[in-house]
């Protein structure tokens, strides 16, 4: 690639990721120049005309045979963005994803000032809920160990590592106290379901994060166990489901004596997020 203009070599890579069946070539093409190139995304323009220098073209040329074999964007440049704020990831944990705003979104809409995060992952979550709500506190369990130094960083990246406690825990194992918010985006794809999975996820995210090694509701059936012992009466669940899920979910926390149970959809109109209370 040496020797090429920068507009040339992002011509030969979005044609060499297409041919790699990748969904968005030109979009990661760019993404990954400027990554190669250490400078924003929205300057690539600007060097189009000039000629990369040697070891850009090099690093550039690794990154693109990496996106090749479909390692998600995200892990080769190490952060993905979520609800306005820069995460810093790895294939220790799942990439945080537009539609988990939803939750956001739900979350935000009431008031709160303790919450627990149940498979805490990279913070994303409650790192962001944090940010968004500077009087909360919070705590984030998460059974990988690789996951909770993941989510500390995070949380000290955006300055709520004072407010943000992160344990490794087994589900409910290590949590004490109770909470007015309880938050989860849990494993909830089906063992069955996995093969049919883009191979950026099946191949480079955290199984563990993905599947319940079941029928997708394991995690749903822990936490509507023990989530009305760490709620505060009128405290609230809200949790991401699979666009199938819905009703599932709703019987689930129903039985467990949750009451007020809705479903929130995703900007795509797909069911995402299910809310109940406990009771006053």
């Amino acid at each position: 690639m040496s020797g090429q203009t920068a507009a040339k070599a992002m011509v030969a890579a979005t044609a060499r990721l297409r041919a790699a069946g990748v969904p968005d070539p030109a979009r990661d093409a760019r993404l990954l120049l400027a990554h190669a190139a250490r400078i924003e995304a929205s300057r690539v323009t600007l060097i189009a005309p000039e000629d990369l220098a040697p070891e850009i073209a090099e690093r550039y040329d690794q990154l693109i045979s990496l996106r090749a074999i479909r390692v998600p964007v995200s892990h080769l440049v190490g952060e993905r963005d979520f609800y306005g704020r820069r995460f810093k990831v790895s294939g220790e944990v799942l990439d945080p994803r537009p539609e988990t705003e939803t939750l956001i979104e739900a979350a935000l809409s009431a008031p709160f000032d303790h919450v627990l995060d149940l498979g805490v992952g990279s913070g994303a979550i409650l790192v962001t809920l944090l940010a968004e709500r500077p009087s909360a506190t919070g705590l984030g369990v998460d059974l990988s160990e690789a996951a909770c130094l993941q989510a500390s960083a995070n949380a000290v990246l955006h300055r709520v590592g004072a407010r943000a406690d992160i344990r490794r825990s087994d589900w409910f194992e290590a949590v004490e106290g109770r909470f007015d918010l309880i938050v989860s985006n849990p494993p909830y794809i089906a063992l069955s379901e996995m093969d049919a999975l883009a191979p950026e996820v099946r191949q480079h995210e955290p199984e563990l994060a993905l599947t319940d090694g079941g029928d997708g509701l394991g995690a749903y059936r822990h936490i509507a166990a023990g989530a009305p012992d760490y709620l505060l009466p009128g405290g609230r669940l809200l949790v991401e489901i699979g666009p199938t899920q819905a009703q599932a979910v709703s019987r689930l926390f129903q039985a467990a004596g949750l009451s007020g149970l809705r479903v929130i959809p995703d900007l795509d109109g797909r069911d995402r997020v299910v809310v109940a209370y406990l009771p006053r």
